[in-house]
């Protein structure tokens, strides 16, 4: 077995490469075979693939990645026991030698060794050696995380250093032939390194070519002046003086004790230190190796951007037909100006082809602040407060955004700088025009020249010299649109004994689609045909379905219920359209169509399948979805989702087994494709399939926190059953999207949607469902500071048990329990908390446990039994972190902070309140972050930074007057009142007032309080 990290990463075992499977398996890997025989835990795996944001299910997902490892490892016999699970991470048990990278370090290390015993032969074969391992760059194409950056780089470092002290070897043997090309390879793609450049004026000055090395010293010496304004360092200075005014002696640039490939100058340390400091980030996707014409375009938008790039940012629009290149001249040209712009270069797509799936901008706005390395908790929720924070952060750095398939100049503006500090590349089909944006640039096709050679570039120019008219023939026929010359490409690329006169007699006997190339949308169809038509009409059949599949990322399963066929048939279909690149191999079980290729998949199918089969295959795909987030649903809501959504699956029984195991991680990676799939089965008409699937998903994503995606799915359910005229489900889905508005303190909107529940099911059947959606009400009015009703409900619901049953004691007795402690009354709060909790320890439901658990500790905090408190709520964390339950996290982390406050610890309690903040934003639920703003404040002023805590509880009086929660109002108006008692009496007594008027309309025991403080100023 050998492993090799040095140009990528791969692993040979005999007579084959082992798969390694997607990029964040690849990147798991890769932090195993950099640390061979160590212990690697999953906390730090999780770091290394999400750094600074993981999603929730991080540990299963790394969990999930090595276990697909370790099983792609023991199929094959060498591979055994290679990957061992060790208490709570992963080794890789290997010896170093087995793995290039430390063959390498040694190989280097002899040879440096070698050198000082002066064994010059032996050094230069040890460290050519070392040198040829090298591929490319160390793990290219890995998505890399903080720890393989730093090994990388601390590699590539090493690297350099290897291949200067070779050629300072192959200098004192006197094979400066041999040395002077490392040495140019090496500035080349580092041209600010000084011992390289010292050594290359030596070696040409050794060589008698005194012209090269002036030359050379006044390329360092600009790269040194333009880049980092400073003059080359002494050695390459006085080098420079020895060669401009030759004199006897011979040149020795490495002086006793200070080979050339340790020289360091303060220039070199300068450079360093500024990349530490600026922290460079790349977003742009890998560059196309074959890049070739577009000089003249290139020249134009490179000119214009000196032009402007004093003043104002340049932005360039590129817009062009479909296949023209748009996207790959954005990238070179980005490649190209990151040199001028290193702070950073990022690429979004916006996918403006099509209206389900364009990216709004507030989406993009969150999107490119990730890329720069915002923390999630730190970018707003507001629009106009991300457009702001994006534009502020642009300030900061010289940047290239590509900003690609732009809709319209609407869906751009918002994301354009206003400091000339960047450049915006912006790609569309469609000619953008708008007085704040410059006139677009139009790319066409290709010229003849153009053309042919970047058909040569793939299939050869010996080929192509050899045929040359049929090669320009081939071109023509594509209409020099790139993209079709890229499929002509691929064509002969797999079918190494076709000639070219072969190709171009097809492209012209017969098929008229690439006739038609040059003709805008069509083009792009037409060529696309030329894979398409030799296909199997079965397979034919799949890529037309194809399109019609609502998401990004498709697996076999799905596949075989659109079509109807076996998932071994559609993964066999599948693969043979990956091999005519027709469909994208995303991951060993996922497939991706591209935009363009999808609208072609549509027009066949419109074309070529009748309405009723393109219904069929959809009702197909929406029965097999449904059933897979049932399946689910059922182990959350044991009894209860089934009660609700009467679904019958009559599907392929392979199918069936092709589900395989339920779980809740399933939905986690499938969430946003089955968001995506209830929007799309309400426009496509589906409505029973709408709203069920809508509610098959919502216990799921209310205890993870997902409330958006509730909105979201809810929003097209309701429109599907107010469509379809079911008054039952009208009622039911107004219930639950009142869940996810309350969760994200629109208090309005949640008992809007819950009126109407109650108001739609007063004559239903479902007299079970009627109650539980005016028991809801009762955590309405608790929220929106109406208490006392609350109170008078749960208890008339109470009264009501009998209606509810067994299932009714979740939803009565914990909303009854808070409106109860919010008004003081502790023991009976505590009570009904318990009765839940004996509940959930009953029925074995981790959820209501971990919630019954901490609304007990909540009671206990306003008992002032801190310590009780805070152990039950440390318990409750732990269960939700044992579960993956994150429904009400955020709040119980501040009710945490309350209790260690109460204990008088007081960094901890800090620590708390941030946590719950952070959580709270993320997860919308701005109810919280007031809470968490307000209890901050109180912990800040008892440390005694009454200025920061003055600063939380403006920032909370905000958010709470914003949605209109009057009890963070009250709290965030008396911490004010307390900051403004030693300052200003009048201002203090004027909160007072305005804390006691809202306390006493709910009738909180903080009324007192105020009472007594008011009475003092």
């Amino acid at each position: 077995m050998e492993i090799q990290v040095l140009g990528g990463l791969s692993v040979q075992v005999p007579a084959r490469t082992l798969r390694l499977g997607t990029p964040k398996q690849q990147a798991i890997f890769a932090m195993l075979a950099v640390q061979p025989g160590q212990l690697v835990t999953a906390s730090e795996l999780v770091d290394e693939l999400w750094n600074d944001c993981p999603p929730r299910s991080a540990v299963a997902n790394v969990l999930s990645y090595a276990a697909n490892l370790r099983r792609a490892f023991e199929a094959c016999p060498s591979g055994r026991g290679i990957i061992v699970r060790q208490r709570n991470g992963y080794r890789l048990d290997v010896p170093p030698e087995l793995i290039d990278i430390f063959c390498f370090e040694a190989e280097r290390s002899a040879g440096r060794e070698a050198l000082t015993a002066g064994h010059l032969d032996e050094a230069r074969v040890l460290l050519g050696r070392a040198v040829t391992r090298w591929q490319g760059p160390m793990l290219a194409g890995i998505p890399l995380g903080p720890v393989l950056t730093a090994r990388t780089v601390a590699a590539e470092d090493e690297r350099l250093l290897a291949t200067e002290l070779l050629a300072d070897v192959q200098l004192r043997a006197g094979r400066d032939d041999l040395a002077i090309p490392l040495l140019r390879e090496v500035v080349a793609r580092h041209p600010l390194r000084e011992p390289a450049y010292a050594l290359l004026m030596r070696a040409l000055y050794e060589r008698g070519d005194h012209a090269g090395a002036l030359v050379a010293y006044d390329e360092i010496r600009a790269r040194l002046s333009t880049d980092l304004e400073v003059a080359p360092g002494g050695d390459i200075e006085e080098l420079h003086r020895r060669i401009a005014i030759p004199v006897p002696t011979p040149v020795a640039v490495a002086q006793p004790g200070r080979p050339a490939w340790a020289m360091r100058d303060a220039a070199g340390a300068a450079a360093t230190e500024q990349t530490r400091q600026l922290k460079p980030v790349d977003h742009l996707p890998r560059a196309v190796a074959d890049f070739v014409g577009r000089e003249d375009v290139l020249a134009r938008l490179l000119a214009e951007t000196r032009r402007v790039e004093e003043r104002v940012p340049a932005v360039h629009i590129i817009d062009g037909m479909a296949g023209s290149g748009k996207t790959t001249l954005a990238v070179h040209l980005a490649r190209r100006l990151s040199a001028r712009y290193p702070d950073a270069v990022l690429f979004i797509d916006l996918c403006g082809h099509g209206e389900k799936n364009r990216v709004e901008p507030a989406t993009a706005l969150v999107t490119l602040l990730r890329q720069l390395e915002v923390p999630v908790e730190q970018v707003p929720v507001e629009f106009e407060a991300k457009v702001e924070l994006w534009r502020r952060e642009l300030a900061r750095r010289r940047s290239v955004i590509v900003l690609d398939n732009a809709a319209s100049s609407e869906q751009i503006l918002p994301l354009l700088p206003t400091e000339p500090t960047a450049v915006v590349l912006v790609t569309s089909r469609r000619r953008l025009a708008h007085p704040d944006v410059a006139p677009s640039q139009t790319l066409p096709v290709m010229n003849p020249e153009e053309s042919v050679d970047l058909l040569a570039l793939t299939v050869g120019r010996a080929r192509v010299d050899a045929e040359p008219e049929a090669a320009a023939e081939v071109v023509r026929q594509c209409g020099h649109l790139p993209l079709a010359i890229r499929l002509a490409d691929a064509r002969l690329a797999h079918r190494r004994n076709w000639r070219l006169a072969d190709l171009a007699e097809q492209m012209t006997a017969g098929a008229p689609a690439l006739h038609h190339l040059a003709q805008e949308e069509s083009t792009v169809a037409k060529a696309f045909a030329a894979s398409y038509e030799p296909l199997p009409e079965p397979t034919r059949r799949v890529f037309r379905f194809l399109g019609l599949y609502p998401g990004k990322r498709l697996s076999p399963s799905a596949v075989a219920a659109l079509t109807g066929l076996t998932v071994t048939e559609a993964h066999a279909a599948l693969d043979g359209l990956v091999d005519r690149n027709l469909v994208e191999d995303l991951d060993s079980t996922r497939y991706g169509l591209h935009d363009l290729m999808r609208q072609y998949s549509v027009e066949l199918c419109v074309r070529t399948d009748s309405p009723s089969d393109r219904r069929l295959g959809l009702g197909r795909l929406f029965d097999f979805v449904l059933e897979a987030a049932l399946r689910v649903a059922d182990l959350l809501e044991p009894g209860v989702v089934r009660a609700q959504v009467t679904h019958v699956w009559s599907g392929h029984p392979e199918l069936a087994e092709a589900l395989g195991e339920s779980t809740a991680e399933w939905l986690e990676t499938e969430r946003t494709e089955l968001v995506t799939m209830v929007r799309s089965a309400h426009e496509a008409g589906f409505y029973r399939h709408t709203w069920q699937l809508a509610r098959s998903l919502w216990r799921f994503c209310y205890i993870r926190g997902y409330y958006e995606d509730i909105i979201l799915t809810h929003t097209a359910a309701l429109a599907a059953v107010e469509a379809a005229g079911d008054v039952d489900a009208m009622a039911m889905v107004n219930n639950y999207l009142a869940s996810a508005y309350v969760r994200t303190g629109d208090n309005r909107k949640a008992l809007d949607h819950l009126t109407r529940s109650v108001a739609l099911s007063r004559d239903s059947r479902d007299v079970l469902s009627a109650a539980r959606y005016r028991a809801n009400l009762a955590a309405i009015y608790w929220w929106s500071g109406q208490l006392t009703e609350s109170v008078e409900l749960g208890f008339e619901c109470l009264r009501d048990y009998k209606v509810y049953g067994n299932l009714g004691v979740p939803i009565l007795l914990p909303n009854l329990g808070l409106a109860l402690m919010a008004l003081g009354r502790h023991k009976e709060a505590l009570q009904l908390h318990r009765r839940h909790l004996a509940w959930a320890r009953t029925n074995s439901d981790e959820f209501h446990l971990l919630n019954a658990l901490s609304h007990i500790g909540t009671v206990r905090i306003r008992m002032g039994d801190f310590r009780q408190a805070a152990r039950i709520l440390v318990a409750s964390l732990a269960l939700r972190d044992r579960t993956g339950h994150r429904y009400a996290e955020a709040e119980v982390h501040n009710d945490l902070g309350i209790a260690y406050r109460g204990l008088g610890r007081l960094v901890d309690a800090q620590h708390e309140h941030e946590v719950a903040r952070r959580l709270s934003i993320a997860s919308g639920e701005r109810h919280v972050e007031a809470a968490a703003l307000n209890d901050l404040g109180r912990t800040l002023r008892a440390q005694g930074r009454d200025g920061e805590a003055a600063g939380m509880h403006e920032a909370a009086l905000r958010l709470a007057t914003r949605i209109a929660h009057p009890y963070e109002q009250g709290r965030a108006l008396a911490g004010l009142a307390e900051h403004f008692a030693g300052i200003d009496s009048a201002e203090a007594r004027r909160h007072w007032e305005r804390a006691l008027a809202i306390f006493r309309r709910m009738g909180v025991p903080e009324r007192l309080e105020a009472e007594r403080r008011l009475a003092e100023t």
